[in-house]
């Protein structure tokens, strides 16, 4: 369950997440009394793997690490969830548990939401199904991507293919590198934290990147590009 550490009530009339602006008003009273506003601090767990879902989550605002425990100590980091994110989508569909940890970037705020709440919703209001389904479209194309990286790619690649992704526009405003460590990156990437050191040094003598500090800034992206579909 969601690491409920500061949770308050979602006050009466606030305003309302841009997705929830295509429910009438009368539909959205319908989970009004059954949703609630928690905070998160940085680095604070929200909910693990493989333990009870009773809700859907909903990013307010803030980012969130998805990822899977693959083994003792180790992690697969899957995604980085932002504001108008749901996480947990899934337990809407019949999931129990939840597939995947998550955790706070940096200061974050939710809306826990009860999941035949919003499954009711989602059958009523169909332009909000086409926003949401039409979002984590994106997801499932990442997902695919992690994939064919496990599957095909040197490391090389798997690192180019993981920078070409954070690096991306979406990310562009958050400066994401800075709450990112050396591991986290490995973990996008399912490479040794070594390994992403020594190749993060070898892209920059090649001039694909510079390095400051822990920001990373992607100077040759096409060359990048390269790297990632043939590495």
């Amino acid at each position: 369950m969601p690491n409920q550490k500061q949770p308050q009530k979602d006050p009466g009339r606030k305003a309302e997440p841009d997705c929830f602006h295509l429910i009438s008003p009368e539909a959205l009273e319908s989970i009004h009394e059954k949703r609630t506003q928690l905070s998160y601090e940085k680095d604070e767990h929200i909910f693990k793997q493989g333990a009870l879902a009773p809700h859907v989550l909903f990013i307010q605002s803030g980012l969130v690490k998805v990822y899977l425990h693959t083994g003792p100590g180790k992690h697969l980091n899957l995604w980085i969830a932002r504001s108008g994110d749901f996480l947990a989508f899934s337990t809407i569909f019949g999931a129990e548990l939840y597939p995947y940890s998550a955790s706070a970037l940096k200061d974050s705020d939710l809306l826990m939401i009860d999941k035949n709440s919003l499954k009711g919703l989602l059958r009523t209001n169909p332009e909000f199904a086409l926003r949401i389904t039409s979002r984590n479209q994106g997801t499932e194309n990442h997902l695919l991507e992690i994939l064919t990286n496990l599957s095909y790619k040197q490391m090389r690649g798997k690192l180019a293919s993981s920078l070409l992704y954070l690096s991306s526009e979406e990310f562009l405003k958050e400066e994401i590198f800075n709450y990112l460590s050396r591991q986290d990156i490995a973990d996008f990437a399912s490479i040794s934290t070594e390994s992403v050191v020594r190749f993060l040094k070898e892209f920059e003598k090649e001039g694909i990147l510079a390095l400051d500090g822990k920001q990373i800034v992607i100077t040759d992206p096409q060359k990048l590009s390269v790297i990632s579909k043939t590495g």
